[in-house]
């Protein structure tokens, strides 16, 4: 968690000042909840762009069929209860010089400071072959809902003896060894109910989070159901084929039996609308207070944000929003923001009873989030099986404890 200090427990800022809150995830709904704790005289209005937010922590554990879909998704209505202004609309554009939101139905939001925590947006030319069509036929599944419940059903319509491909994108994106673990888990399926079928990942880079705790885990677990290709190697995808669903790389052609593709990624559009996103797609900011660095008076936050070495995870995402409320509400009484400390812990499965954890510390350095030198911690190799399955319990932990927190 943020370091205690960053504010007193209530502030009261000069007049109504006005905060919007653009996104209904992690990190915009534990900033919009902060923000009214620490002053309770903020007009705090948090856009969310839809009724109910769909969590993508263990939305892998849904695609193997060990949750339902109804587990990841959470409604806003304990948010409104304290007195936070909840809009369902998405947000449309934004006038930095106005400080004006404006709403996709034509209102307008006025704003004296403003947070974007709008997550990632695919980059749909990025593959050729590839488009949000396409991603009808082998879904990404990145964001939650109905691609992740398509991808599902298409594993459970797959014959015995399928191929099912899942290409890894090149960082940054949404939670690093994500891919890993839902090869992990669909492999656990498929052991259980199609075994003659196999997972093929095909990397576009070489190392990847955890790897050496998966690289241990799935000969264990899976032995002869997972091969992961890296760049080195040829896993780099240069094109694909929905119609025939063909997989290209540079040295060969795969026909999956169903195709998982996660395209590189950038801040959602928003960001762009808004002008805080740079030619990478992604938002640079100050590391105090998030600030955005092409705009004043806006906030980023969450996946849409260049953190640094914090990377875009759900647990980060909730401690920046936590953070930013602070700095907010410092800037509005024109007082200093004091430099924070963060943190980021960030768990994984290999099957629903072998977990792991990592968790690490981040802090202000040269004008980037930097990781504390030794505050590392991962879990070890060789670990008894009783060990895995303790993690993967406390990984359930954290989910229902994040989750509780924010939208209970």
């Amino acid at each position: 968690m943020a370091t205690a200090g960053l504010a007193p427990a209530v502030v009261s800022a000069q007049g109504a000042a006005k905060v919007v809150v653009v996104g209904g995830g992690f990190a915009g709904v534990a900033c919009a909840r902060a923000l009214r704790k620490l002053d309770a005289n903020l007009q705090v209005t948090l856009v969310t762009g839809a009724a109910r937010f769909s969590a993508s922590p263990f939305s892998n554990s849904v695609i193997a069929g060990l949750r339902e879909p109804a587990q990841q998704e959470f409604g806003y209505d304990a948010i409104a209860a304290t007195a936070v202004k909840v809009v369902t609309e998405m947000a449309a554009s934004v006038d930095p010089k106005a400080r004006t939101v404006t709403l996709a139905g034509g209102d307008k939001l006025p704003y004296d400071r403003l947070v974007i925590a709008p997550g990632v947006g695919m980059k749909w030319n990025a593959i050729p072959g590839y488009s949000e069509a396409a991603a009808e036929k082998m879904p990404h599944a990145w964001t939650g809902g109905a691609q992740v419940v398509l991808l599902r059903r298409q594993l459970e319509a797959m014959p015995d003896g399928g191929l099912v491909v899942i290409a890894a994108p090149a960082t940054p994106y949404r939670c690093p060894p994500a891919p890993y673990e839902r090869a992990s888990l669909v492999a656990h399926y498929l052991k259980a109910k199609k075994p003659k079928s196999k997972v093929l990942i095909l990397d576009a880079k070489d190392t990847h989070s955890k790897q050496h705790l998966y690289e241990e885990a799935w000969p264990q677990l899976y032995p002869g159901l997972i091969e992961r290709v890296p760049l080195s190697a040829g896993g780099n995808i240069t094109s694909v084929d929905p119609v025939t669903m063909t997989v290209k790389t540079d040295f060969d052609d795969y026909k999956a039996a169903v195709a998982n593709i996660i395209p590189p990624q950038k801040a959602a559009d928003i960001a762009a609308h808004a002008g805080v996103a740079d030619r990478t797609g992604w938002c640079p900011i100050e590391p105090v207070g998030f600030e955005s660095t092409l705009q004043p008076g806006i906030h980023v936050l969450g996946d849409a944000a260049l953190m640094g070495a914090m990377p875009k995870a759900a647990h980060a995402a909730a401690v920046q929003g936590r953070v930013c409320a602070a700095m907010v509400v410092a800037k509005l009484r024109e007082r200093a923001p004091e430099e924070p400390q963060l943190d980021n812990l960030c768990y994984s499965l290999a099957a629903p009873d072998w977990g792991f954890v990592e968790t690490n510390k981040y802090r202000p350095e040269n004008g980037v989030l930097m990781a504390l030198p030794g505050a590392i911690n991962t879990s070890p190799l060789g670990a008894r099986p009783d060990q895995r399955a303790a993690e993967a319990r406390k990984d359930e932990a954290w989910f229902r404890t994040l989750t509780g927190e924010l939208f209970s």
